[in-house]
């Protein structure tokens, strides 16, 4: 991290790095890639496996690729969080790299500024195709992509200005105030700590205040109020990321990310008990539990790929990292499922027809990684 010498004094997990070009570190890749494996394709092929192999785990596993309707929690709902978390991560290395090259930090914040809005505007794009730019009132703007770079920006501003001890008292304020707003802040016709999904505070002040289009008519998980929890996991991120950079101790890296990870969790869970784990709301617990999974995970590759040394397993997950919005927007503008009916049917034609539309999805996630494979052997990355 970035610290100031004047202000961050005592010792930290997280230590002042070397002007040098932060070493790039394939299981930061490769756990992204893990991610977006189950948005390309991944997901909707383990999803479509249920109830065809008599197997319990196979099920279990299809029942974890799907989001609760509202309470509660599957491993589906982590995806999008670990992403924001890895963005952290990842910013932390280029804004580490750009200050050690002599950019001020007026650069960096047009560099953060202009990466948000291209994702803002390609969010809209993605939600909203075939997009009618004269009807506003019809166009989504909580999108998925404005959220990372919503997060990005913010993310870059607390990078650049606070120490990371900090940042984790902003994240933990964050998250106390959006509790005690949910819970104390009357909801007209509800009351205060209606936690429903017609009567809980969010709804409410996406209904009055944000323009255009919610995603369930009266309610958007990404629109306005839920962006303050969500940029904590971003937040987290640059912490665990420029642990990740500093001289520790490879040993030391794993237990400042796995204990702080454990202890994440088993917070969450607790206050889950009071404040339920909800993806919608973003509730602070769900910010907890994820953040602290996310923090494992990383932990489980890092340890593997770049300590260990196993990296070859690695080289599937990493082609599909490297070019993580290209992987988000081709599913959205190409038809993979088609095309793999296309030129597999002839094959899968004679399996059991259950088993059809689960060779189908397999066909099309084949395509995908086919494709970035290209991209990768031709060194085309697409950036933003």
């Amino acid at each position: 991290m970035l610290t100031d010498p004047q202000t961050d004094s005592a010792p930290s997990p997280v230590a002042t790095e070397t002007a040098t070009k932060p070493q790039r570190l394939l299981s930061i890749d490769a756990l992204r890639g893990f991610d977006m494996l189950l948005i390309a394709g991944g997901g909707t092929f383990l999803v479509l496996l249920k109830g065809k192999t008599g197997l319990a785990w196979v099920d279990w596993m299809a029942n974890q690729l799907t989001h609760p309707a509202w309470h509660g929690f599957t491993f589906y709902d982590f995806i999008f969080p670990l992403f924001l978390f890895i963005a952290g991560v990842s910013l932390s290395f280029s804004l580490t790299a750009g200050l050690a090259n002599g950019l001020e930090k007026p650069v960096l914040y047009r560099k953060a500024f202009r990466r948000f809005l291209i994702l803002f505007l390609l969010g809209i794009l993605d939600k909203n195709i075939p997009l009618d730019i004269f009807d506003p009132a019809q166009i989504r703007f909580g999108t998925v992509l404005g959220r990372i770079g919503i997060a990005s920006l913010a993310a870059t501003f607390l990078f650049l200005n606070l120490d990371w001890k900090q940042r984790l008292y902003w994240v933990a304020g964050v998250l106390v105030l959006y509790y005690a707003a949910l819970f104390l802040i009357p909801v007209p016709g509800f009351g205060a700590g209606d936690l429903s999904f017609e009567g809980n505070l969010v709804g409410w002040f996406d209904r009055t205040f944000m323009p255009g289009r919610l995603l369930q008519k009266t309610y958007d998980e990404n629109a306005l109020l839920t962006q303050f929890p969500a940029h904590c996991l971003t937040v987290i991120g640059t912490v665990a990321g420029q642990l990740l950079q500093s001289d520790k101790s490879d040993r030391t890296k794993l237990l400042y990310l796995v204990v702080p990870g454990l202890y994440s969790i088993a917070l969450g869970v607790i206050w889950g008990l009071h404040f339920p784990i909800n993806k919608h709301l973003w509730s602070s617990s769900f910010i907890l539990l994820t953040a602290g999974m996310a923090l494992n995970f990383l932990a489980l590759f890092y340890g593997i790929i770049d300590v260990l040394g196993y990296r070859n397993w690695s080289f599937f997950f990493k082609v599909i990292g490297m070019n993580s919005i290209v992987v988000y927007l081709a599913y959205r503008f190409i038809d993979f499922d088609h095309t793999s009916k296309l030129l597999f049917e002839g094959f899968y034609k004679y399996a059991a027809e259950p088993w059809h539309e689960t060779l189908q999805a397999l066909g099309a996630l084949g395509l995908v990684w086919t494709m970035l494979y290209i991209l990768y052997r031709h060194r085309i990355f697409v950036k933003i």
